[in-house]
């Protein structure tokens, strides 16, 4: 036995602790949330985007990204975070954990899954699903319709509210950096994801709003029901873990906020203004970049303030006044324009007093907002989501299937305003597929509005 046991040992001489080839779900998950919050929502696409949308800006003359300058290349490193951080780690951790029983960690790999492939595939349209995280068994998997990503999304949402329903023992805890294992968080989250997402077809080939706005309150019957279910990333704020957009608005980038946005919360004197929008440090003035004009002195522009771009500040994800939203428009829909008012005026609500604009001032800014109408609905709603969701990828996705906010291209564009992201370089290198060919200008399968 003493024989056996030396052997053994030194046989096992050469496994590096520190290097295992069998990670348990708790190890997965840590690193998966760190890279959705900072890599997707504050990453190079997620800052790409916020140009396109007129938020933010840099100060740089044009030709630049904020005049639709992009090479495919630009985005290699986008697509690298989605299918080899986020989607293969998500995939490795959903088959352990169903493996082992945990269906609680299940939950969350596919909840997160629907996530990773909702922004994927509304950044770039058709993407490798169905034949795709398998490795060296199949480097050139097809790219899959839009479509059907879309009922991917919701069959695996559907499969999580499954696994949480099971009420297993065994949840996350410190590993989960978002709900630190809160199962209703998560129910609650991947309800809130099914309405998102089935908001997005509203006005898609072959569907009605009608038919969606219905599926969505439906499904926000169970979703968010506080700003305490909000999907949001806390910052530790020391070297090496700051928020995203803190690393984003560093001098060096000349990032600062754009004309547009800055210019919409002074014009409506919207008491978000001073909590949202840093004075220019040299001036005290809250003054915007004009995308694709002349650029100035970088002090003479203004930043987000530390609630959005401090070191240690909160990354937003999906938020509880986003669900009010989705409800606000539903119901619009459904129900009439009278009958969302209530819930519109909610979800701007829920995010002043995440803010911590005070009531009176609410009231007063309500007030100036006026009422919802038959002619307005749709425009109000989704103008107060565009604040409501600053930084964030759903501005992008609601500007295209509704037009609104209203933008114009800027001075010096060199295009007219971008409706997806290019595909990246690496994938048209290694896996050439015809969709591959589409511009900055092309639409995604839903955007038909």
């Amino acid at each position: 036995m003493l024989a056996s046991t030396g052997c053994k040992k030194y046989i096992d001489v050469n496994q590096d602790p520190n290097d295992p080839t069998d990670v348990k779900e708790a190890a997965l998950l840590a690193p998966i949330e760190v890279a959705l919050s900072t890599e997707m929502y504050g990453g190079n696409s997620a800052f790409i985007v916020q140009n396109f949308m007129q938020t933010t800006a840099i100060n740089q003359p044009p030709p630049q990204i904020g005049t639709y300058l992009e090479i495919n290349s630009d985005l290699d490193g986008d697509w690298n975070a989605y299918y080899t951080t986020a989607l293969i780690n998500l995939k490795i951790m959903n088959g352990k954990a169903e493996a082992d029983g945990k269906s609680n960690y299940a939950a969350v790999a596919k909840i997160l899954t629907a996530l990773t492939l909702g922004n994927a595939t509304d950044l770039w349209g058709d993407i490798p699903y169905s034949q795709a995280l398998k490795g060296t068994s199949n480097l050139t998997p097809v790219f899959d319709k839009q479509e059907d990503i879309y009922k991917d999304i919701q069959s695996i949402l559907d499969s999580a509210i499954v696994n949480i329903n099971a009420a297993s023992t065994i949840v996350p805890a410190g590993d989960d950096y978002f709900y630190s294992g809160d199962m209703s968080k998560w129910k609650k989250l991947a309800y809130t994801l099914k309405a998102r997402y089935y908001m997005h077809l509203t006005k898609a080939p072959g569907y009605t709003a009608a038919a969606q706005a219905q599926l969505a309150l439906t499904a926000l019957a169970n979703g968010l029901a506080s700003n305490n279910d909000d999907l949001q990333f806390v910052y530790p704020g020391a070297a090496s873990q700051e928020n995203p957009w803190f690393d984003n608005f560093n001098p060096v980038s000349t990032a600062v906020l754009a004309s547009h946005f800055v210019d919409t919360l002074v014009g409506r004197s919207d008491p978000r203004l001073s909590k949202m929008v840093a004075p220019a440090s040299s001036t005290g003035l809250y003054t915007g970049f004009q995308i694709g004009g002349a650029t100035g002195d970088l002090t003479t522009y203004s930043l987000p303030t530390d609630f959005y771009m401090g070191i240690g500040a909160t990354n937003h994800l999906v938020s509880y006044s986003e669900s009010l939203f989705l409800q606000a428009e539903a119901t619009s829909i459904v129900s009439g324009y009278a009958a969302a008012q209530p819930i519109y005026q909610n979800a701007i609500k829920a995010h002043m007093s995440k803010l911590g604009v005070a009531d009176a001032d609410v009231t007063t800014y309500l007030g100036k907002r006026g009422t919802l109408t038959a002619a307005n609905a749709e425009q109000r709603i989704i103008e107060e989501k565009y604040v409501s969701n600053f930084l964030n990828l759903e501005i992008f996705n609601d500007w295209r299937r509704t037009g609104y906010p209203t933008l114009v291209k800027v001075p010096n564009a060199l295009s007219d305003i971008p409706r997806r992201l290019l595909y990246p370089e690496v994938e048209i290198i290694s896996n050439p597929q015809p969709q591959e060919t589409a511009k900055l200008t092309d639409r995604v399968w839903w955007d038909a509005q």
